[in-house]
Formats: C-alpha cells, sequence, structure tokens
C-alpha cells in the first residue's frame, strides 16, 4: 500500500483541475456574459466543453490501453493546461466556446485515464478504497469550488478561473512524470479511425439534441449510431468492443450507471431552484445546504470501499444505494411540498449515501470483469455511460419541470417523482449484475 502512495497522489492531482474547472467557473459566468456576450450565449461555454468531453471519452480510453496510460494522461493534461490558458486569452464569446470545447475534449482524457490508472496500481479488491479516496478529494474540490472562484472573479477577474488551472496543472504534469510508473502498452492493428469518426459524431449529436431538442438532432444521432454499431461489428480493433459492452457486468453495471445519473440531475440542479424559491434561501444558501449529500457521498464511497476490500463482496452496496436513492426522491418530492428544509437535508443526505453506494462500486465490478489491456476502454464505458445519462437526465426532467411553468414547487415535485422511478429502475437492473470474485493481484 505504500508504494501506492505517491503515484495514487499525483494522480489525484491531475484530475483536480478537470474537476475543480466546473464549480470556479460557474461562479464566473454571470460575469463572463457581461464582459464578452448575452447570458444566454454564455450556457453554451459549459456546453461545448461537457459535449467534447463525453464524446471524446472512449478514444482516450482506447489509445490509453493501446500506448499506455501515462504517456497519454501526460498528453491530456498538458493539453488541458494549454486549453486553460487559451480560455483565458478569449476576445469574444465565439472564441471562448469554441475554446472550451478544445478543453472539453482534454478533460474527457484527464478524468478516464485517471480513473483506469488505479487498475494499474491497485487490485481490483482493494481498489473502493481508492475510490473513496478520491470522492472525498472531489467532494471537497466541490465545496472550495465556487468560494475559490468567488474570490478569484472579486479580486483578480474571471480570467483567472482558468489561469488558475496552470500552476495545479504544472505541479500535476511534475508529479505524474516522477510519481507514476508506466503501464505496458497494448497492441493491436491500426487505430479505428473511422469508428472513432462515428461515435463522437452520434455522441454529439445526441447530446446537442439533449440541450437542444429537434427532429434534425434526433434523425442525426440515430444514423451516426446505427453506423457507428454497424462499423465496429467488422472493424479489426473496435474502439468500442461490442462483445465488451455484451458483457453481464459491463453491460449491466453501464445501464445502470446511465440512470442512476439521470436521477442525480434532478438533485444538482432542482433542489437549489426549491430552496431559493419556496424556503427563500439566497444561491449561497442554497449551494451550501447541497454540503450533505457531498458529505453522504463521501462517507458512504469510503466505508463501502473498506468493506468491499475487507470482504470481497461488493454487489450489495449498488442495490442498497438505489434504494436509498430511490426513497430520498419520494421523500424530496414530499419535502417540494411542505417546504420543509430539515426535511430536505435529511432525503440529501440519504440521497448522497446511496450514490456513494453506486458509482464507484460499480466502476470496480467492470474493472475488475475485464483483461488489463481492456481496462482503459472499459473504464471510458462507464464514464461515458454516465454523461449521456446526465444529458437525458437534464433533457427529459428539464422538460418536465418547463410544463409546469408558473409553479414552480410543483414542478419540482413532479420532477422528483419522476426521477425516483429511474433509481428504482437502475436498482432493478443491478439485481442482474453478477458478482466475480474479486482480484487479489493486478493482472
Amino acid at each position: 500500500m505504500h508504494a501506492t502512495r505517491l503515484p495514487f497522489a499525483a494522480l489525484v492531482l491531475a484530475m483536480l483541475p478537470a474537476v475543480l474547472d466546473q464549480t470556479i467557473l460557474a461562479t464566473a459566468l454571470p460575469t463572463v456574459a457581461r464582459d464578452l456576450g448575452r447570458l444566454q450565449d454564455v450556457s453554451w461555454v459549459v456546453s461545448a466543453y461537457v459535449v467534447a468531453a463525453t464524446a471524446a471519452t472512449p478514444l482516450w480510453g482506447k489509445l490509453g490501453d493501446r500506448h499506455g496510460r501515462k504517456r497519454l494522461l501526460e498528453i491530456a493534461l498538458a493539453w488541458f493546461v494549454l486549453g486553460s490558458a487559451l480560455c483565458g486569452l478569449a476576445g469574444d464569446i465565439t472564441q471562448l466556446i469554441l475554446l472550451r470545447a478544445l478543453q472539453g475534449v482534454a478533460a474527457g482524457g484527464l478524468m478516464t485515464l485517471a480513473m483506469a490508472s488505479v487498475g494499474d496500481l491497485v487490485a481490483p479488491r482493494e481498489r473502493g478504497r481508492y475510490q473513496g479516496y478520491i470522492a472525498a478529494a472531489f467532494s471537497a474540490a466541490t465545496v472550495a469550488g465556487p468560494l475559490a472562484g468567488g474570490l478569484l472573479v472579486e479580486h483578480a477577474g474571471w480570467r483567472w478561473v482558468f489561469y488558475v488551472n496552470l500552476p495545479l496543472g504544472a505541479a500535476a504534469l511534475v508529479a505524474l512524470g516522477a510519481a507514476l510508473p508506466a503501464a505496458p502498452a497494448g497492441t493491436g492493428s491500426r487505430l479505428d479511425a473511422a469508428g472513432a469518426a462515428l461515435l463522437a459524431g452520434a455522441t454529439t449529436a445526441f447530446m446537442l439534441f439533449c440541450l437542444d431538442p429537434g427532429v434534425p438532432l434526433a434523425a442525426a444521432a440515430a444514423v451516426l449510431a446505427a453506423a457507428f454499431v454497424a462499423r465496429e461489428r467488422r472493424a479489426a480493433d473496435p474502439i468500442v468492443p461490442l462483445d465488451m459492452l455484451a458483457a453481464p457486468a459491463v453491460g449491466i453495471a453501464s445501464l445502470a450507471l446511465f440512470l442512476a445519473t439521470a436521477s442525480l440531475f434532478s438533485v444538482t440542479v432542482f433542489v437549489p431552484v426549491f430552496l431559493q424559491v419556496a424556503t427563500g434561501a439566497t444561491p449561497t444558501e442554497a449551494g451550501l445546504l447541497l454540503v450533505p449529500m457531498m458529505l453522504g457521498t463521501t462517507v458512504a464511497t469510503v466505508l463501502s470501499g473498506r468493506e468491499i476490500a475487507r470482504s470481497g463482496r461488493y454487489k450489495r452496496y449498488p442495490l442498497a444505494g438505489l434504494g436509498l436513492m430511490t426513497a430520498a426522491l419520494l421523500g424530496l418530492a414530499a419535502a417540494s411540498g411542505s417546504g420543509s428544509r430539515a426535511l430536505t437535508d435529511v432525503c440529501l443526505l440519504v440521497f448522497g449515501s446511496g450514490f456513494g453506494l453506486v458509482t464507484q462500486v460499480l466502476v470496480v465490478a467492470v474493472q475488475n470483469s475485464v483483461e488489463r489491456t481492456r481496462l482503459g476502454t472499459a473504464t471510458a464505458a462507464t464514464g461515458f455511460f454516465r454523461a449521456l445519462g446526465g444529458a437525458a437526465g437534464a433533457a427529459v426532467l428539464g422538460a418536465v419541470f418547463a410544463a409546469h411553468d408558473g409553479d414552480v414547487a410543483g414542478g419540482v415535485r413532479i420532477v422528483f417523482l419522476c426521477a425516483a422511478p429511474l433509481a428504482a429502475l437502475a436498482l432493478l437492473v443491478v439485481a442482474w449484475l453478477p458478482e466475480y470474485r474479486l482480484k487479489t493481484k493486478i493482472v
């Protein structure tokens, strides 16, 4: 365990800029809108980043398996730092949106390659423990990000929400080079560039459809997805091997993550809306009231990781977690009707605890089920379906809320009542998850 501490710390440091980027930027968006464009346009500063990161994730995972994750992680981190510097120099909103897309491509690689690299350091049975440490670091960053963003915007200017990534990224690059051992590179035939392009096109069309629904985008996503599947069936070395997705552990976990993340959207977006409108909370208070959820997620991830390392059993945790998420969403629906902050706090703690028992545990289950040469591809698949679930949740639940315009509390209540069956369906899906013996060695 001691031999893994420094390289593991280097991986967490490498992920930190991408995690902080989103929470810091949220505070600066109104100022960016005032300086560079309209508030309506600024939403694309976030959307371009998310779409690009999702579309690029599977390719980064595949490249990491083929060429070694350390090398690709260093490239992704350097790319992210360069993108951050260019975003800080943007002269108008169009430039900033395009540069955010460039930065998002790198962010997709940072998260995927770092999570897969944990699998190069730690055996599956111990991996849950380390995922807990990552969750704790992310929760701290989530809480600190808005505060740091506010201070930077107020005292240095909005461009520093991007420039702050430069020293963080430089430190992470030094740490990776010094501490992270090189993972063995795989071999394979020529890269399936056509498959990568089709997947990126289908993903982009789907994500854009979720942001702005329309028949042309839906048709484009469907046609490109069909073409991608046809291509992968005959590719010598596919970007996303269909046989891997058909494997029970990978397919079931990916579907469950899609559904669980879709339900998460209802909490992260609509709880602050409810708290501000129905209970009179300020925006800052509404953000701080999400802290119980993050604390629940962190504690549940850490404790479940330790228990998994002790017992070697993992299926019970996502089952329990999805049950807690379902109950919490029903409780939030009740709280939105009563306006009770106390009930909301309890439900958020329960929801966060449930979510902490789901996500990282399913990632461990997926990584445990594949050989090391497919570790990056499998990890990327979980991240990919989580992102798609978030986009789908945004589209569906956002439409549900919009249909109740004028009755905010009632709209939020219906959103929670629609999200609860998503978590319940994920629970039914996980019931079919096979529980393989967790490996005690890195193979």
